[in-house]
């Protein structure tokens, strides 16, 4: 980073934020990767009304909890409610994959990250092609994400930016995995991002054909009903169909 080069970054994205309070739209929320060695700075700069959150890099329980307090203070000071702005952990070394369930249950944890390329050098890892090295160490990140009761993990950023097709392949693995989000590296990516992530207009009137269907098996004294196709829907079936419609509500998308 050239000379003064941090502190007008600062500025520049202080004035943008400032500017965004109120104007993000339906789905969007605004944060701010911080650096761990400078996150006071980072974090007078950046925290407003319109900022959802900040990004921790290779989270530790005790950097963790001088965020928080960083953040109080800020919150304080603007007259923000309590606990407002929330935390994104990234899980990037040894120890946090460790601490995960604890990472998980922190103040202001709002859902988990995952940095491959840091993770992979502090593990000594070097991953194949399609990269199945790291399917146990995200399968982790989804179960302490779910046993928390916080939202479903961010995953990786694909280097890559002009493989869109194995962008898209990967992400739909993601997807099935139970991440809901992941990280982008160019803005290349975003389109094939949230279009993987966001429910399919069929997928969304599917989910609601298969609550009615339920919902009038309840109403008729029965606990289970079959669907168009003969399979069983239960309750767990509808948990996933309402997690499909919450999802395109978010993404402005009503079915």
């Amino acid at each position: 980073v050239r000379r003064g080069g941090r502190h007008e970054a600062r500025r520049l994205l202080a004035g943008w934020l400032a500017g965004q309070a109120g104007q993000p739209g339906p789905g969007c929320e605004l944060w701010v990767r911080i650096t761990p060695g400078a996150a006071e700075a980072d974090i007078t700069a950046v925290a407003g009304l319109a900022l959802t959150g900040v990004v921790v890099p290779k989270a530790t329980l005790d950097l963790l909890a001088a965020v928080g307090q960083l953040l109080s203070g800020r919150e304080r000071a603007l007259g923000l409610p309590a606990g407002q702005l929330r935390i994104l952990p990234m899980v990037e070394t040894a120890g946090c994959l460790l601490s995960l369930p604890a990472i998980a249950a922190a103040p202001r944890v709002a859902r988990l990250g995952i940095g491959e390329a840091d993770l992979a050098a502090d593990l000594g890892m070097q991953p194949g092609p399609g990269q199945a090295e790291f399917m146990p160490l995200r399968l982790q990140i989804v179960v302490a994400s779910a046993a928390q009761g916080i939202g479903a993990p961010a995953g990786p950023t694909s280097l890559d930016f002009q493989d869109l097709a194995g962008l898209r392949e990967s992400t739909q693995a993601l997807l099935r995995l139970g991440f809901r989000a992941r990280t982008a590296i160019h803005p290349a990516q975003i389109a094939t991002i949230n279009e993987v992530f966001t429910p399919a207009p069929a997928e969304v009137a599917q989910a609601h054909r298969l609550i009615v269907a339920f919902e009038g098996a309840v109403r008729g004294g029965a606990g289970v009903t079959t669907g168009e196709d003969g399979r069983m829907i239960d309750l767990a079936v509808v948990r996933t169909a309402r997690e499909v419609i919450a999802r395109a509500k978010r993404a402005g998308r009503s079915g």
